[in-house]
C-alpha cells in the first residue's frame, strides 16, 4: 500500500485529504507543521507528501528546503496544496523541489489526477 503524509495546520483539511486518500487506497499519516513533517519523513519516508504552504513552526517552503538538505534516502514525491495561486508561488515551489501543485479547495478527482501525474495513482 502506498503511503502519504498530509501536512497542514488545518485539521479540517487533513481530515478531508485523509478521507480522499484512504478511498484511493493510501496509508495516511498526518503532521500539523513542517517540523513534524520533517521528523516523520526522516523517521520513515512516505511515498508522497501533500504539503501546505503557510504553517506555524516551519512553513512548507522551509520543509522542502530542509528535506532537500537531509540525507533521506527515498525522497517522497511532493505535492504542494495551498491557496497561494500566483505563478511566482508555483514557480518558487517547483524550484524548491515540489513535484506538483494543487489548489485548495480540492476534490477527489483533482487530487487523484495530481497523484497520477507524479506516478502515485
Amino acid at each position: 500500500m502506498k503511503s502519504c503524509l498530509v501536512v497542514d495546520d488545518s485539521k479540517v483539511i487533513r481530515q478531508v485529504a485523509r478521507h480522499i486518500l484512504e478511498t484511493l487506497q493510501f496509508e495516511v499519516r498526518e503532521a500539523c507543521d513542517g517540523r513534524q513533517a520533517l521528523d516523520s519523513c526522516l523517521d520513515s519516508p512516505p511515498d508522497v507528501v501533500l504539503l501546505d504552504w503557510n504553517m506555524p513552526v516551519m512553513s512548507g517552503m522551509d520543509f522542502l528546503r530542509a528535506l532537500g538538505e537531509s540525507d533521506v534516502t527515498n525522497r517522497p514525491k511532493i505535492i504542494f496544496c495551498t491557496t497561494e495561486n500566483g505563478m511566482a508561488h508555483i514557480r518558487a515551489a517547483i524550484d524548491a523541489g515540489a513535484d506538483e501543485y494543487v489548489m485548495k479547495p480540492f476534490d477527489r478527482e483533482t487530487l487523484e489526477s495530481k497523484l497520477q501525474i507524479v506516478g502515485m495513482a
